[in-house]
């Protein structure tokens, strides 16, 4: 309940806010609901006048899984209607994915190397490092590996502040007309909701005209990242990555430790040499690395037998429908439908999500509400109308408000991180968007 409580009093704070635009010279800063609900939530969850328990924090997990899926199927139903604007766009969804798959490891990579974080900087760049990655990463190296630190870095980075930081990128960029709207709304398929999220409500803000074609662009890219992202990660991006590793570590002198070697003819620059062959093949924990293991606090498990499941849908259901009443100042009886009908397929999802485990429950919700709202559907007429109120932004801002107040979970690691792997995880984020958008405006624009 004092998740339900303090995510719903997030959100209406930061609708009631609104809406601001700042310029700083050429570019433009726009801040948004999105925005604030991240920063309130943020504050509330590591302050400690009233800290917010480790059940707290488990509830507003359990409520931000389902408030993302459920946003995710809203933008799933903006996709279906816009299709047919979309056929002649097949390139430039391929391009933008080239983009997300190498642009970390061609931008990111060297500067990883050059600052000395070693053999981190694979898992650091070698994508965004979303829950997926970080999985494999715990089974392919080991929890007390290098490439294992870097990829969690990148990925408890991104949780906490990849929304507010890419609404932030988007919003600069598309103010400076340096890329094209559409274009930006492709590089934003990064393959995470709650980024993609920040960086709609940023264009949207900006292009008002053009917000539903930005919405359903971006999630359609997302999708198809969804859908090949994480094996084209694997099977192209990381061995790329790690051949890359070795070569910038003999351009900057690097060992596998991320500290110079010595000069040629000493017996310390052979060792080291040797540990950089060695150390990119290593496929399990480092033994003789003796730093602590990254880890999150873990909070008290949540039981969900089928009543708590149902409960809380409904809670997330209420929240959705309550904020976006309060923003777009209307509500009605198609809002309730529309609403219900989400909930009820986000509950399918997961369900297939746990039947097919190979594909979450993201990526089957994006595919079957695109394919129920596309006007080749009888469903399609009907899904236009019943959602035509239902503003996705509204809808996902208790989600985001939720991961804000997870945060206390995470303060502990993030004071482990160094000044490097921020450095290097913000590179890693706007080098996948920024490349991915440069392809896509080249295709866009022949």
């Amino acid at each position: 309940m004092t998740a339900t409580v303090l995510s719903t009093a997030i959100s209406l704070v930061a609708v009631l806010i609104g809406e601001h635009t700042f310029e700083i010279g050429p570019a433009a800063i726009a801040l948004f609901p999105i925005i604030w609900a991240v920063l309130i939530g943020g504050i509330v969850g590591v302050q400690q006048w009233r800290p917010v328990s480790g059940a707290t924090r488990s509830v507003s997990t359990v409520l931000l899984e389902i408030s993302i899926v459920l946003f995710l199927a809203r933008l799933g139903t903006e996709i279906g209607p816009s299709l047919a604007k979309f056929t002649n766009l097949g390139p430039a969804i391929v391009l933008q994915e080239v983009g997300h798959i190498f642009g970390t490891v061609l931008l990111a990579l060297p500067v990883a190397v050059g600052l000395g974080l070693g053999r981190a900087a694979v898992g650091a760049t070698w994508s965004i490092d979303r829950e997926s990655y970080l999985a494999f990463a715990i089974e392919r190296f080991g929890v007390r590996s290098p490439e294992y630190r870097g990829v969690f870095s990148v990925w408890v980075l991104g949780s906490v502040f990849g929304a507010l930081y890419i609404s932030l990128l988007a919003g600069g960029l598309g103010s400076l007309g340096i890329f094209s709207p559409l274009a930006l709304a492709l590089g934003l398929g990064l393959g995470s909701g709650s980024m993609m999220l920040g960086g709609v409500g940023a264009l949207s803000l900006i292009y008002p005209d053009q917000a539903a074609e930005i919405t359903a662009l971006a999630a359609l890219s997302n999708l198809v990242t969804n859908l090949v992202g994480f094996y084209s990660g694997i099977f192209l991006a990381l061995p790329l990555c790690r051949r890359l590793y070795t070569f910038w570590s003999r351009v900057f002198g690097r060992d596998d430790n991320g500290r110079r070697i010595a000069k040629a003819g000493s017996t310390t620059a052979e060792s080291a040499t040797a540990g950089s062959g060695s150390g990119v093949a290593a496929e399990k924990a480092d033994d003789d690395d003796d730093r602590p293991v990254l880890e999150v606090v873990r909070d008290p498990d949540v039981a969900t037998p089928p009543r708590v499941q149902a409960i809380a849908y409904a809670i997330v259901g209420l929240g959705a429908l309550l904020i976006n009443a309060l923003g777009t100042r209307s509500i009605s009886v198609e809002d309730a439908i529309g609403v219900a009908f989400l909930l009820l397929l986000t509950r399918v999802c997961f369900a297939l999500g746990k039947r097919i485990s190979v594909i979450p429950a993201s990526v089957f919700v994006l595919g079957i509400a695109t394919i129920l709202s596309a006007d080749f559907l009888p469903t399609g007429a009907w899904l236009g109308h019943v959602m035509e109120n239902l503003d996705a932004m509204l809808i996902g801002l208790p989600g985001l408000a939720m991961i804000g107040l997870t945060l206390g979970r995470d303060i502990q690691a993030l004071r482990q991180l160094s000044w490097k792997i921020v450095v290097v995880a913000l590179l890693t984020y706007s080098s996948s968007f920024i490349v991915a958008a440069a392809l896509g405006q080249s295709v866009l624009h022949l």
